[in-house]
């Protein structure tokens, strides 16, 4: 009878120990803990893990893993700190800087990396057949811009020059304040000429020398395996200068576009951290598993880029319409939920001290009254317009939300398209779109990454809007040695970018994630970068 009464009991037992227990299989998150592996989601998959052709903020995740510049940076504020340079100098003028290269830096193939492969890059990266979009940064250099543009053939001209071989000089077109912090940005890492060359023309795009078993990089960590649409494996470098303060011993990155499966993923075991996190899941992990929730800041802006070559969207009437439509608040209290502030301008506030005046707020009003100034009162006779966004529920949201506010506000028709994300940014840069969901996540800390995107010689613009006196506004702020003059400057061109409006702003962004108690030397920084040298697992 006694044995009879137990048994039910045993049985519970067993069938819990069976499914939580001894029996329960090791998840990759324990697993990691133990041999130092960290399992990451990164969102969108890179479409190239070359430096000097890769954009996308997301990218950064695996080249900076794999790749190194001249200076690195402080895993708690992003300041500055020796990396291939063991120091540097800066002229008096600030003009000049030289950087001291250190003895012990190395490719992965064991070969020394030298001043020279930094001159061989930055001539690759301003080599107009790459077409390399982040070439502008380098505009900073003197001769640079010539060079890129074709008017000077000589690169000799420009402003960087190899000493010898552990001695680098770069002279700048003029003072620049953050260049340390742009010097950061993987535009800057040296890449390897001599293995690029094996694989296919240097100075093309396609060159498929960038994958597993042929990439040569100078970072932390090596590139052992990418699978396509599953995940990329980075491993420990041992030819790497600081390898003895790397602790983890592999990074697994998953390229995890769907938001709710990544939450899936990390809530079974799979993830230490995510990318991001589904909006309608934040309150319940602010209520039930507060250690798990993240919210930083981040800087960043949310918009959608407008080609304003295109009849109708060419009538800025129509875009500051559009624009004027939009209620941000009720986007970013009722679909984000993530403390994203609305965005009114461009910049977000308070960016190295510099806040904008200019501003696109809420004015249903003024927005019929300039859609009807344009020749279509209530909507009536406007043609439909597309909206095109890259897979992710949150867009989707978000995208319904601008089309049914449009609708009712102004009678406008928007049809919404969603592309995979490597077939947006084709679209992209073919400039096949009407309207286009977009991001732009600060490159360094200074208001110069925002606003310098909407210059006609920037890479990054594709909306097709130029305006001689914004690039006369920002050239002049660039070359303006008082900080309260040189705001004011860029003050005056954000305020010419919002009245123009190739652009619709959205909101700025926080970065909204999970991440497993167990990773250390995980860091809320502004442009969420986090050395990997410096994280670990603990259990």
């Amino acid at each position: 009878m006694i044995l009879r009464r137990l048994l039910p009991s045993c049985l519970t037992v067993l069938l819990t120990l069976a499914t939580t227990g001894c029996f329960n299989r090791e998840t990759p998150v324990e697993r990691g803990i133990r041999d130092q592996v960290l399992h990451r989601g990164i969102g969108v998959e890179p479409l190239d893990l070359d430096p000097q052709i890769a954009t996308a903020a997301n990218d950064y995740h695996t080249i900076s893993a794999l790749f190194e510049g001249l200076v690195g940076q402080d895993p708690r504020d992003l300041s500055p700190v020796p990396g291939v340079a063991e120091r540097w100098d800066v002229s008096g003028d600030g003009l000049i800087y030289t950087f001291f290269l250190r003895a012990d830096a190395r490719w992965s193939n064991g070969e020394p990396v030298t001043a020279q492969d930094f001159v061989a890059s930055y001539r690759r990266i301003l080599t107009g057949s790459l077409g390399a979009e982040n070439a502008s940064q380098f505009y900073v250099l003197q001769g640079a811009q010539a060079f890129h543009q074709g008017k000077v053939t000589d690169f000799a001209e420009v402003g960087v020059k190899a000493v010898d071989a552990r001695t680098l000089r770069l002279t700048l077109d003029h003072a620049t304040p953050y260049f340390l912090s742009l010097i950061q940005h993987w535009a800057w890492f040296p890449v390897p000429l001599s293995v690029i060359e094996q694989a296919g023309p240097a100075y093309e795009r396609g060159n498929p020398w960038a994958r597993p078993g042929t990439l040569v990089g100078n970072g932390p960590f090596t590139l052992k395996e990418w699978r396509r649409g599953q995940r990329l494996v980075v491993v420990k470098s041992p030819t790497y200068w600081d390898a003895a303060t790397v602790r983890l011993q592999e990074i697994h990155l998953y390229p995890i576009e769907s938001r709710d499966a990544e939450e899936r993923a990390f809530r079974s075991g799979q993830l230490h951290l995510t990318e991001a996190l589904p909006p309608g899941k934040i309150e319940r992990y602010r209520r039930e598993e507060p250690e798990l929730l993240r919210v930083d800041p981040y800087l960043g802006t949310e918009f959608y880029r407008i080609n304003v070559s295109r009849p109708f969207l060419n009538d800025k009437r129509v875009r500051r319409a559009l624009a004027l439509a939009l209620d941000r608040s009720l986007l970013v209290e009722k679909v984000l939920r993530g403390g994203q502030q609305p965005a009114y301008a461009f910049t977000p506030p308070d960016t190295a001290g510099y806040t904008t005046s200019a501003r696109l707020p809420e004015d249903v009003a003024e927005a019929r009254r300039l859609l009807a100034e344009a020749g279509y009162p209530g909507g009536v006779g406007a043609p439909a317009i597309e909206l095109l966004y890259n897979t992710s529920e949150t867009h989707r949201l978000l995208a319904e939300a601008a089309q049914q506010m449009w609708r009712t506000q102004l009678g406008l028709e928007v049809r919404l398209l969603n592309q995979e994300f490597g077939t947006l940014l084709a679209a992209r840069r073919a400039g096949d779109f009407q309207l286009l969901r977009s991001a732009w996540i600060g490159d360094y800390l200074d208001p110069a990454t925002f606003l310098h995107l909407w210059r006609s010689d920037s890479g990054n613009n594709y909306t097709g809007w130029a305006s001689t006196t914004y690039d006369q506004l920002t050239f002049e702020a660039a070359r303006t040695a008082d900080p309260a003059a040189r705001r004011a400057l860029l003050d005056r061109a954000e305020n010419l970018l919002i009245e123009e409006a190739p652009f619709i702003p959205l909101y700025h962004y926080t970065h909204v994630y999970l991440v497993h108690p167990s990773v250390k030397g995980w860091h809320p920084t502004l442009l969420d970068h986090h050395p990997y040298k410096h994280v670990w697992l603990d259990r």
